[in-house]
């Protein structure tokens, strides 16, 4: 009962620059990844709150060579006003019970079909497990789950990640740690902005 957020929250997707002027006119949407390994499952990825990261990965992806695949020539923000609706939050302990109980059922099934489980995997020399792809099997097995017993379906995916190094030794904190928003239902989206900079001439509010 307490799954049903209340409110409107701000967060904010990495682009091209040239999607952000189609998107505020209502011409396009945030592209609904439907990838084996992301990391919320299947849906609209934001950065909850944070600007900042969201342009740190857009101008990552602005480095991979021409013709690769996600590559963004001028890296952009853009901001949405999204209403979580019914979340599957996953800082929240009662969902992270359902997450195992699909994780038991998804290694039932793997292991009935005579088949290994989909790992998570580094990439490179990065020790962070960047391919989700037993995360992404666990959630979508849970949303499958649902559907089949007609429960009402999750709007969006909320989750809390460590990722990067350290930020001083032995710190509990890494370098990119962010919460992500992962948007099923497009519905959620009540709006897009551009973010502003801060006028220094006020105090923030």
């Amino acid at each position: 009962m307490y799954s049903a957020r209340t409110g409107l929250v701000l967060a904010f997707h990495g682009c091209d620059e040239s999607l952000t002027s189609n998107l505020l006119a209502g011409k396009s949407s945030v592209r609904n990844s439907k990838n084996d390994y992301d990391w919320l499952g299947h849906g609209s990825y934001f950065w909850d709150n944070s600007p900042s990261r969201a342009l740190q990965i857009a101008t990552f992806l602005s480095t991979l060579p021409k013709n690769t695949k996600n590559r963004m020539a001028k890296p952009a923000v853009i901001g949405a006003v999204i209403n979580l609706g019914f979340c599957l939050d996953l800082l929240d302990y009662q969902n992270l019970i359902f997450l195992d109980e699909s994780y038991k059922l998804l290694s039932a099934s793997y292991s009935a079909l005579g088949m290994d489980l989909p790992i998570n995997k580094p990439i490179g020399g990065n020790k962070d497990l960047i391919l989700r792809e037993l995360d992404c099997a666990v959630i979508e097995t849970l949303h499958q789950f649902r559907d089949e017993q007609k429960m009402r379906p999750f709007d969006s995916v909320r989750g809390v990640f460590w990722e990067g190094k350290e930020l001083y030794p032995n710190a509990g904190f890494r370098e990119k740690d962010h919460i992500q928003i992962c948007i099923r239902n497009p519905n959620c989206i009540k709006g897009y902005f551009l973010p502003l900079k801060e006028n220094g001439k006020f105090s923030q509010v």
